[in-house]
Parts: C-alpha cells; structure tokens; sequence
C-alpha cells in the first residue's frame, strides 16, 4: 500500500498481509504519526498538532476498504487532521501513485528473487529510501482494465 506526497514527491509505502480496512487504517495511522514527528521537529509541540497543524488531504482511489463506514469514523475520531477525498471511479491519470507503481514495475521486471524477502527489500529502497526514478511528467492512460503509461 502507498502513497505520494505531492509538496516534495515523498513515497510511503507499507507492505501489507492482507488489504482490508484495518490495513488500510493502520498505514494511515503510521503516515499521519511521521508527518506528526515532521511538525514536532519544527520546533513545535506535539499536543498543538491536532488545532495547530497541517491539515492532510489524502486522495484515494474506490477500493473498498477504503471506504469502510467503521474505518472512515475511526479516521476521523483518531486523526482529526486528515481529510478524505476520493478520485472518480477509473481515473488512475490522476492518481500520483500509479506512476510510481509503473515505474517500479519496470524496474523490476524480468529480475528473479530468490526470496519474497528480496523483492520486498528492494522494493522498500526503490519507493522508501528514493532510489527510484520517476518520470513525473508522464500521462497514464486508462486502457478497460490495464493501465499503461505514456
């Protein structure tokens, strides 16, 4: 599971068992606790965060489990920052995330892994520690069921 964010192009990105909706929450919650950290190390306190700080703005596709009444009311209890707003159905043009995962696919096709572990760790430095390059200019177009870069 990953995102982009669109100030400075940060990828984050978790792996996951399993995509449901308490997956999804506990990614959201890790995302939202760093960008917490990042306020604080400004020289700010951490129990202004939720009246002082950044409001978060996290564009998310249709899955269902994003959209899970239950998880969508914990969001908003627990990280009062973040607002929720989702693309209109089939629009991966204007989801940042996909050409990250187009370009990751690239890189990484045709390689043999001797592990899941190996391909996890390489996809970790790709996408987590910048190692991957992005042609952020690139269209992506939406083919019925395939996406295709262009």
């Amino acid at each position: 599971m990953g995102g982009v964010r669109l100030s400075d192009k940060k990828r984050i990105v978790d792996f996951i068992s399993k995509g449901t909706g308490d997956s999804f929450f506990s990614v959201l919650h890790g995302f939202y606790e760093e960008v917490k950290q990042e306020w604080v190390g400004g020289g700010r306190r951490i129990e202004d965060f939720e009246q002082d700080g950044p409001k978060i703005l996290i564009i998310l596709d249709n899955a269902s489990i994003h959209k899970k009444a239950e998880i969508l009311e914990k969001i908003a209890k627990e990280m009062p920052n973040i607002v929720l707003e989702f693309l209109p159905p089939y629009s991966p043009d204007y989801n940042l995330i996909e050409l990250v995962w187009h370009s990751a696919k690239e890189f990484i096709a045709n390689r043999l892994f001797e592990s899941i572990e190996d391909l996890e760790a390489l996809v970790h430095n790709l996408l987590n520690e910048g190692q991957l390059v992005i042609n952020w200019d690139r269209k992506i177009k939406n083919k019925g069921n395939t996406v295709n870069a262009i």
